[in-house]
């Protein structure tokens, strides 16, 4: 398929053709249709693979022209590089039809843009904290939004972006098109999607152009998590196969946990990235490892996205991803430009699921080895992997979250009075010199004789 087989206007073709493109990616084949058709889509496709062009290509075809100032496409990017990276692709394919774009994004002069979005424009691409702020102000006013991207939508929750879009949400009309694209699914992105599409359909590509051929899958089944850090610390050993690791964690707890175990194991060849890191500690951390001053770093999924590192011989599955699209995503960090790469799959019994829904995708099964028998099995479990034992209902029992708070236990001793009879007027008679019977200005004389 071309550019031409899909069913765009000649001043998209003319810009298609300035641009150079001939074969659409994947994620924008199939995405055509949907986005047109005015249905709330999801989209999950590695970074990189054209999701922009795959929303904006439809959007700016039905995108008739028009003079009013309030905007009719909303487009929300987690970061200030990524709005200017869309606005410039929207400009390229805008070419040669009359619209206005316009981004905006925090850290410079919110009064500038004011005046910019004053001028009247069609499609408004921005961060969340800057959008609400213009809309705050009454100078943005959103209620002619038609149609609502959020790109990257797993990097702007992971940033701790839910609350603002939340509040955006409710000051957009309801009747509007929702469209999201994510290089990864999450439970925080599914939640997103449960409660603001509706019934949307759902488009997923496995990561393009992934070099399956040039990499070596293999797994193990792992009872816990202790077992896993006792089979790393075996296989890191040999630091000349294992020369550059890439160490793929469920969630940000997990990461510490395990980097404070290979620290132990392996004292200053490790180092560690999510998003409670601060900015300067995650720049450094990947600096690092792409110098090789340390070879072992431990991810999680979305702070690993921009992960552009050549020559990591390994990528290992600490935990095994909920989401099959994941998998594909982080084993694509090894084996780039025709390498050869190496990924190691750690799944326990829970995870088996996961791991099946991981082999459906890719068509294939991969290879299993068995625990080495110099890798100690642990018994010992870490706060997830026990076993929670539920009490039946018990009436008489009250439960944790039932029990006062110390608000209760502050009021109820303030409650407890005790009548001072005529004694207690007395007293506050002695300590104020005051009457305390109202209009009674001869008290204090009397009280002197």
């Amino acid at each position: 398929m071309t550019f031409r087989d899909l069913n765009l206007n000649t001043p998209l073709h003319n810009a298609i053709d300035d641009l150079g493109f001939e074969t659409p990616t994947p994620i924008q084949t199939e995405s055509f249709n949907v986005v047109a058709s005015g249905k709330d889509v999801v989209g999950i496709a590695q970074t990189g693979t054209g999701k922009t062009f795959a929303y904006m290509l439809p959007i700016l075809k039905n995108l008739k022209y028009s003079t009013q100032d309030n905007p009719r496409v909303l487009v929300l990017v987690p970061t200030r590089e990524l709005v200017v990276q869309v606005v410039n692709e929207i400009e390229k394919l805008s070419k040669y039809i009359n619209n206005r774009v316009l981004g905006v994004y925090g850290g410079t002069n919110i009064n500038t843009q004011k005046q910019a979005v004053a001028q009247g424009l069609d499609i408004i691409v921005a961060t969340p904290g800057r959008l609400y702020d213009l809309a705050v102000s009454r100078v943005l006013q959103l209620k002619s939004i038609q149609k609502l991207v959020i790109d990257e939508v797993d990097v702007m929750l992971d940033l701790g972006f839910r609350h603002q879009l939340m509040n955006i949400f409710d000051i957009l009309p309801p009747r509007r098109q929702n469209i999201m694209f994510s290089a990864t699914m999450t439970t925080d992105v599914d939640a997103l999607i449960t409660d603001f599409f509706i019934n949307p359909s759902k488009i997923s590509i496995a990561v393009s152009g992934t070099p399956l051929e040039n990499i070596t899958q293999q797994r193990y089944n792992i009872p816990n998590f202790y077992t896993k850090v006792n089979l790393l610390e075996e296989i890191l050993h040999d630091k000349e196969t294992f020369s550059r690791v890439l160490i793929f964690v469920a969630y940000k707890r997990m990461a510490d946990r395990l980097f404070d175990k290979l620290e132990e194991l392996f004292p200053s060849e490790t180092c560690v990235i999510h998003s409670n890191k601060t900015q300067n500690y995650r720049l450094r951390s990947i600096e690092q490892f792409r110098e090789g001053t340390n070879r072992l770093l431990v991810a999680t999924d979305v702070m690993a996205r921009g992960l552009d590192i050549d020559d990591v011989s390994h990528v290992i599955n600490f935990d095994t991803p909920d989401y099959p699209e994941n998998y594909m995503h982080r084993i694509g960090r090894t084996g780039r430009a025709e390498r050869k790469g190496v990924t190691i799959l750690l799944s326990t019994e829970k995870e088996q699921e996961s791991r099946e829904r991981i082999e459906e995708l890719m068509k294939m099964k991969i290879n299993i080895l068995d625990i080495p028998e110099y890798v100690e099995v642990s018994k010992e479990l870490i706060e997830e992997e026990r076993n929670v034992i539920k009490e039946r209902h018990n009436p008489t029992k009250r439960r944790e979250e039932d029990s006062p708070g110390p608000a209760f236990h502050e009021k109820s001793e303030k409650n407890q009075k005790v009548n001072l009879g005529g004694s207690y007027r007395r007293e506050i008679a002695k300590k104020y010199k005051k009457p305390k019977t109202r209009g009674d200005k001869n008290y204090n004389r009397r009280k002197k004789k």
